[in-house]
């Protein structure tokens, strides 16, 4: 999975001010450019775009996987196995998860560790973290 190209992905947010505060403040990602109605920011590498939408109403739908209620949509980034829970700690106390890190198919193909959580405009994110990358898409 070497030189993989970064994805861009533009998200719409209801105040502009506040979403900038999260993704830069509470989350942590470095800033790019930015203007009264959008900011873009190194999402682990890639280029996440946060587009002020005033009108911007979420539609909160959830899938049962593994009994947990996994939001749909969602979005987010596979992160190294050892970076997990440094950053799933940095976020206890400053979001609140729909799903807390947890260890899932632990000791099997596709051990993996995972989070949800939203953004302050409700689009949610998920980080995961496989103990072997090369299970990504093991069956």
């Amino acid at each position: 999975m070497n030189n993989i190209s970064p994805f861009h992905l533009a998200i719409p947010v209801n105040d502009i001010i506040v979403a900038i505060n999260f993704y830069e403040n509470i989350l942590g990602f470095p800033p790019g450019r930015k203007s009264d109605h959008w900011a873009d920011y190194n999402f682990f590498g890639h280029q996440l775009v946060v587009h002020l939408d005033q009108n911007h109403n979420p539609k909160n739908h959830h899938n049962e996987v593994d009994g947990k209620s996994v939001p749909v949509p969602h979005f987010g980034v596979v992160l190294p196995w050892e970076d997990f829970d440094a950053f799933a700690n940095k976020l206890k106390n400053k979001v609140e998860f729909v799903i807390s890190p947890y260890l899932r198919f632990e000791g099997m193909p596709g051990e993996q560790k995972t989070l949800f959580f939203y953004d302050p405009a409700g689009n949610a994110l998920e980080f995961k973290s496989f103990r072997n990358i090369d299970q990504l898409f093991k069956k």
